[in-house]
């Protein structure tokens, strides 16, 4: 399965699509930014390049990646989700990364909540994990927001990082699913106005 392959997957406001070359500017910028700062970043530009580079290759090597969110009215890029599993990693992960500008607007719950159904339901994963820098409290509670649980027990990728693993399907049919769902909802609902800080 090449780049070439890769699925579109669709909710209610987003259409996700493997990363195109007029893509790279919204990610070279969020990549040189403070934003990237739990992600290996701010990079420059020669670094921006490359793991951009790595992004459209991971899915000549691996049959899966990261996917550029749409969103379905207007088609602006407003981040990433997807599948990540480079070398050294020790196990599939899921991630996500939002533009700047579009934090708080529910866009990673999601498409990360429908990239993960696409890797159990089509893909037959059975688990999957996500690395997350224990400063970065946005991304841990959304980990939290969608089912995940600090697994202790789960070996890292430096000894640094926060291993949260993500619900299995049978749990994802369960509470865990309907109360993810629900959120989703609320954030589709075009009158729900979230108060307090912005998390993604």
């Amino acid at each position: 399965m090449g780049h070439r392959d890769i699925p579109v997957l669709e909710t209610r406001r987003l259409i996700l699509r493997g990363p195109e070359p007029h893509d790279y500017p919204d990610f070279k910028a969020t990549f040189a930014s403070y934003r990237s700062r739990f992600m290996g970043g701010p990079l420059n530009a020669y670094e921006t390049w490359m793991l951009y580079a790595a992004e459209i290759g991971h899915w000549e090597i691996r049959g899966f990646g990261m996917w550029m969110i749409h969103l379905r009215e207007t088609g602006e890029t407003v981040g990433m989700a997807g599948g990540w599993f480079p070398a050294k990693w020790p196990e599939r992960e899921i991630a996500w990364i939002i533009w700047p500008d579009q934090a708080g607007k529910g866009y990673a719950l999601e498409a990360t909540d429908r990239v993960r159904r696409h890797f159990y339901h089509d893909l037959g994963w059975e688990s999957a994990v996500s690395y997350i820098d224990p400063k970065n409290l946005d991304s841990i509670r959304l980990a939290e927001r969608l089912g995940c649980k600090k697994d202790a027990t789960a070996p890292s990728i430096d000894g640094s990082d926060a291993v949260y693993r993500h619900p299995s399907l049978d749990e994802l049919r369960g509470q865990v699913g309907h109360g993810v769902a629900m959120e989703i909802a609320h954030y589709q609902d075009p009158l729900f106005k979230p108060k307090g800080w912005a998390i993604d």
